[in-house]
């Protein structure tokens, strides 16, 4: 596969923004792209560079802009095409990145293309979605994909996730002949629909858009044999590629496949590992309560009662690694819009911990909104726009101790969701003010990435205490120029951990631990929820 990647993707740190919940500019209650114009300067500050957005297209918002209705139009209850010109423009003076949220496997059932293409009568979009021949299934074990369209057609189409976000005809890659509407990937109708995202996705990136996160990027090619799906995925983007490194070779294609090796295989840079295809990611530090989908008896490795593991994620983490190679990465998210807040239960030294963990890895970081201050979750609340337990991770972002929080000028009870109550509303103001905050902890820890390459993307890993005695976690970072030894503590107490080591300990770069090496073995001891970083001497 296509080994090109874009220059700065190595270097980069992802900061994503669910657009309703961030800043409000005109009062309205509810976040627009002015208003994320205006916070261009914190974000950097962060040491984040590049910037995600959601999903902000025309939409009905069934399903919070993940049901488009055009693909070449700013929602209204964002701004206009000016304000998206100028925060492009306002993104890129500050040598920043902008990466949109791209909906290729379904749209909305109120799409004008859905609309024709739920019509009686033939036409060119007929086969833009992917429809049976008739309202009766041609086999009653088919499975229970398909939704009665309930217009003109006779027929019942397929929905690709909520029942209103019909899927998209790209085809199969293995056709049933007893299924004549299931369409091989190289109908006519399947390479219309193509062309037609390809165009999509070129008059994005002719407006300075410098790549895109593709939602349910494994979804869009059909069939019942996965060997053969993934070869027609690839064969896909592949496609796309050709011209996408002709024409756009600094631009970035991110993946929702959670299997970096899969995707990148397929053609994408950049994959999450999140919580679907591996449970790895969640048994890391997503916690043990009713939203974190673990299953029953699982226990997370930075659950305080040291009964968790990480050989599964570092496993799962090596054979990307390995697979991969130099054609894209991994990242590993501090969370997302569909995961609950990592912060549900935890200490603000819990979290400072866990973003040692993650930020020295050997991955793109992704910050999720909210979680460089340890915004709550709001938990099980009235859902909104079709999140259901997800609402709670969507709350309006907290910039200060004021009425509002420094989100909207807006009466509360017209805010796009409630903010956190105001005795559990950590805010930017107050973290930037206190020297040992999270949000300071975080920017340390980015500005250490960046002076130092071994803590990088790029650099290797390799776990040195071993599976019996997993707490503290300690790990070398390496690469051509220098060592680094890491420990994290996890744990609320005071832990110890003895690693063979073959070079000698130098500069404390970060964090502080006691030491010793009375010959080629190592012992730390940290203190809880304490992390150290140690240059090794050559």
């Amino acid at each position: 596969m296509n080994a090109h990647k874009p220059s700065w993707l190595a270097q980069s740190v992802i900061y994503q923004i669910f657009p309703p919940s961030f800043q409000d500019s005109n009062g309205d209650g509810i976040g627009d792209l002015r208003g994320i114009e205006s916070r261009l300067d914190y974000i950097q500050s962060i040491g984040c560079n590049v910037v995600w957005l959601s999903p902000i297209f025309e939409s009905p918002f069934e399903d919070a802009g993940y049901d488009v209705t055009d693909y070449c139009k700013i929602a209204p209850r964002y701004g206009s095409m000016e304000d998206f010109e100028s925060l492009v423009a306002a993104i890129h003076e500050r040598g920043m990145k902008l990466l949109l949220d791209f909906v290729p496997g379904h749209t909305s059932n109120q799409h004008p293309w859905f609309k024709e293409s739920a019509k009686h009568t033939r036409n060119e979009l007929t086969d833009r979605y992917v429809w049976t021949d008739t309202t009766f299934p041609w086999d009653f074990n088919e499975p229970q994909t398909f939704v009665n369209g309930l217009g003109e057609r006779d027929g019942n189409y397929m929905a690709n996730f909520f029942y209103f976000q019909p899927a998209l005809n790209y085809g199969y890659a293995d056709p049933d002949p007893k299924k004549p509407w299931q369409l091989p990937t190289d109908h006519p109708s399947a390479l219309a629909l193509r062309a037609e995202m390809n165009r999509v996705l070129r008059f994005w990136l002719d407006k300075g858009v410098d790549g895109f996160r593709v939602d349910m990027a494994s979804s869009l090619i059909k069939g019942n044999d996965p060997k053969k799906v993934q070869a027609k995925m690839i064969e896909f983007w592949q496609e796309v590629r050709t011209w996408w490194d002709r024409d756009y070779p600094e631009a970035l294609l991110v993946a929702e496949w959670s299997d970096p090796s899969a995707a990148v295989e397929t053609g994408f840079h950049l994959d999450f590992m999140i919580h679907f295809n591996e449970a790895s990611y969640m048994k890391i530090f997503r916690g043990e309560n009713e939203y974190t989908m673990l299953a029953k008896n699982d226990v997370s490795y930075f659950n305080p009662s040291a009964q968790g593991e990480l050989q599964g994620f570092f496993g799962e983490l090596q054979k990307h690694l390995g697979y991969i190679g130099d054609r894209g990465y991994v990242s590993i998210p501090s969370g997302n819009h569909d995961l609950p807040r990592y912060s549900i239960g935890r200490s603000e030294a819990e979290l400072k911990a866990i973003l040692s963990f993650i930020l020295t890895l050997p991955s793109v970081p992704t910050i999720y909104y909210g979680d460089e201050i340890g915004i709550r979750d709001l938990g099980n609340i009235p859902s909104k726009e079709g999140a259901y337990i997800r609402t709670g991770a969507r709350s309006p972002m907290q910039w200060d101790g004021q009425s509002g929080a420094g989100f909207s000028t807006a009466a509360e009870d017209d805010f796009y969701l409630p903010l956190n109550p105001p005795a559990d509303r950590p805010n930017v103001e107050e973290h930037l003010q206190r020297e040992d905050s999270l949000l300071n902890h975080l920017k340390q820890l980015l500005r250490l990435r960046k002076a130092h390459a071994a803590l990088g993307a790029d650099a290797s890993i390799r776990q040195l205490n071993c599976p019996s005695a997993p707490y503290p976690v300690v790990y070398l970072r390496q690469n051509e120029t220098e060592s680094i030894l890491v420990a994290v503590n996890t744990l609320p107490q005071t832990v110890s951990a003895s690693v063979a080591l073959n070079a000698s300990l130098g500069q404390t770069i970060f964090g502080h631990a006691k030491t010793s090496q009375p010959d080629r073995n190592v012992t730390l001891e940290l203190e809880a929820y304490q992390c150290v970083m140690i240059q090794l001497k050559p």
